[in-house]
């Protein structure tokens, strides 16, 4: 008997031991302590697909988010990230994304312009100095109407992740000149202000699937490309060119989005850990892309494997003027507001 009433109360103790430690653990972090017996349906599950390498700013930024977030919600949020375009190319993930199939992209500014024209103007040549000037773009009036169209979309977006100003190269001969791109095929992605702005130089711009540029390039089918440094060296890019221009003509970011409706879905207080951790990978994500370029163009330097040009301020200054035409086609089609509110004109 006293074996018996000592084993009931040590299992009434057991059980509101178990009680306290769910009830405090729930408090603290809001999610169940132990997953262990849960089904692959029971957890939430982000499918992210984007197309670009795991070692470029975008993939480093996704598997870490992926991994900061399973660990705080005790593996109760999964983070499936899909790179290389292993599940959408480029023309396919925006659809896939606004169907449901997947849960998160990141694709580059020009990528949602098929959606959103008036998001072209981030492609606008030279429009920007420096990532600060992007972000305070993004942050200010102008910046915070075109995050909230895609709303009308159904689409939330969740913030910007930088990835470095775009560089020219080609297998020919260097450029120095708007008119050096004479009757180059130059690969660009998908956007009426780059393609506009590459014809206008004389150029004949291929709109292609970044995953398919080093196939086209070793073809002959294009004789270059634009893109930033992290991406052209991750996809060996400058092994079949000859010469590199950097010429910082162009920011390329991505917009971090999630299908809205999938977001209205999930508890609030899983939102609130998103947005907590997407706060600090976003940061951590714009250093480390800044990092990432500068040590690609001193690898690119020191390998003697590519002629590397740097222009001159006045240089640049002569591609500007050469480029008005695509500022006043934009500002027809969309109004000044846009381009009235980038730093360069508000200086």
């Amino acid at each position: 008997m006293y074996l018996n009433n000592i084993c009931k109360r040590n299992t009434i103790l057991f059980i509101w031991g178990l009680l306290l430690v769910f009830l405090f653990g729930c408090q603290s972090t809001g999610y169940p302590m132990d997953f262990e017996q849960l089904s692959e349906e029971e957890r939430i599950v982000i499918r992210f697909s984007h197309v670009v390498g795991e070692e470029t700013p975008k993939g480093l930024a996704a598997r870490k988010f992926a991994q900061l977030l399973k660990e705080r919600s005790n593996n109760y949020v999964e983070v499936q990230v899909f790179p290389n375009g292993f599940l959408y190319k480029d023309g396919e993930e925006l659809e896939a994304l606004l169907q449901g199939d997947v849960q998160m992209i990141a694709p580059a500014t020009s990528k949602v312009t098929s959606l959103i024209p008036e998001w072209s103007v981030i492609d606008l040549p030279f429009a920007f100095d420096s990532y600060q000037e992007v972000h305070d773009y993004l942050a200010g009036p102008i910046g915070q109407e075109l995050a909230a169209e895609f709303d009308n979309e159904g689409l939330l977006m969740l913030g910007m992740w930088d990835n470095g100003f775009k560089q020219m190269s080609n297998r020919s001969y260097p450029i120095y000149r708007p008119d050096d791109l004479e009757q180059l095929k130059m690969r660009i992605m998908p956007s009426d202000i780059i393609y506009r702005q590459f014809s206008l130089s004389g150029a004949v711009p291929k709109e292609l699937d970044f995953n398919n540029v080093f196939h086209h390039l070793e073809n002959g089918d294009i004789d270059g490309q634009e893109n930033t440094l992290s991406n052209i060296t991750s996809k060996n890019l400058h092994l079949l060119q000859n010469y590199l221009t950097v010429s910082n003509h162009g920011y390329l970011g991505y917009v971090l989005l999630m299908n809205k409706q999938f977001w209205d879905g999930l508890p609030d207080n899983v939102q609130k850990l998103i947005l907590d951790t997407l706060e600090e990978v976003n940061e951590w994500e714009r250093e480390t892309a800044h990092n990432l370029n500068a040590k690609k163009l001193a690898e690119l330097e020191s390998c003697d494997c590519i002629n590397i040009y740097h222009l001159t301020t006045e240089e640049r200054q002569t591609w500007e003027r050469a480029f008005k035409p695509v500022y006043d086609f934009y500002a027809e089609r969309f109004g000044a507001e846009y381009i009235d509110s980038l730093p360069k004109f508000r200086k």
